[in-house]
């Protein structure tokens, strides 16, 4: 390659230009083509007049060469031009000639010490197709399993907060809330209020028409309860037939208010359950927080106790804790 660019300057260029085997053109600094040798053309059966480099560059070795090419300094690399389309490429050394006139010569020789060689590298070059097909689809199926996981995950979680029957927050999850209420009301000196919900009579429900009635009735009961509270109160199934509400930033007078109106609401229903008409009513006892003097096993207490005092004066209606 030196001796090929010391020739270069002798006076029978044109001549040498056409006999040697290796591949001599001459180009703009943008990697136009102006002038090229038989041999250079040989790296491609087709020009034409506005024929670019880049042409003949696989895409990766684009930026590398034109940037060489442009810095109008003598440079020699190792790099890739195409010789079909997409099908391969072939290895060569390649040298840039600054000009006078600010042109460019650009000398490629290809290396092919054996055919064997240019097999390889095609070969080659089929394979990180190949792999790069198959590490796109392995990151499609690792997406795809990513998403079956937390979809199982977040059923998982609905399992182990969410009561089976009822679909509402299960003894667990209800008890955590209570806990974080009563943190929240020592904390900012707010109200806090609960009741516990009791359905009347319900084992004879469950003894005059068995149990999968009974459980019918206990769902349409928590889809009345949870229809009929407030916004940011909660209900949750504490255990049984009993249920437990939640009623943040809310008084006594708040609670009683709304234990007044679950009961006359749910006196004023009838289950349909498999030809059957049902009617329940609820005992209701209710505990507003006492700040500095409650815990929250304190105030569940309290409301159990008033839910009995409720059931003690007849059922169908309600009591306050003192």
């Amino acid at each position: 390659m030196q001796k090929l660019a010391e020739m270069l300057s002798s006076q029978d260029i044109e001549k040498i230009f056409k006999h040697v085997h290796t591949g001599v053109a001459l180009m703009e600094r943008d990697g136009t083509l102006l002038s090229w040798n038989p041999a250079f053309e040989m790296i491609r059966n087709i020009f034409n007049s506005k024929f670019k480099l880049e042409e003949l560059l696989p895409a990766e070795e684009k930026d590398r060469a034109l940037a060489k090419i442009s810095q109008g300094a003598l440079h020699h690399w190792v790099g890739e031009f195409q010789i079909q389309g997409d099908e391969g490429s072939t290895l060569c050394n390649c040298m840039a000639i600054p000009m006078r006139d600010g042109r460019t010569t650009l000398i490629v020789e290809s290396i092919e010490s054996e055919f064997a060689v240019q097999e390889i590298i095609i070969k080659l070059s089929k394979q990180v197709k190949l792999f790069r097909i198959e590490s796109d689809f392995t990151k499609k199926l690792a997406q795809n399993k990513q998403i079956e996981m937390e979809a199982v995950m977040a059923q998982a979680s609905e399992v182990a907060h969410v009561d089976a029957l009822t679909f509402l927050p299960n003894r667990r999850t209800i008890v955590r809330v209570l806990q974080d209420e009563v943190l929240r009301a020592e904390r900012y000196q707010s109200m806090l209020s609960i009741s516990i919900v009791d359905v009347d009579h319900f084992k004879v429900i469950n003894d005059t028409y068995g149990h999968p009635i009974g459980d019918e009735v206990l769902r349409q009961v928590s889809h009345q309860l949870r229809d009929h509270i407030r916004h940011p109160d909660v209900v949750g199934r504490y255990g049984g037939e009993e249920f437990l509400i939640i009623l943040p930033n809310s008084d006594a007078k708040a609670a009683v208010e709304q234990a007044e109106r679950l009961c006359r609401k749910m006196r004023e229903t009838v289950i349909h359950v498999k030809g059957h008409e049902i009617k329940v009513t609820l005992s209701i006892g209710t505990a507003p927080l006492r700040t500095e003097v409650d815990t929250w096993d304190s105030l569940l207490n309290r409301a159990d106790n008033a839910m009995y005092e409720a059931k003690n004066r007849g059922r169908d209606c309600w009591a306050v804790a003192d």
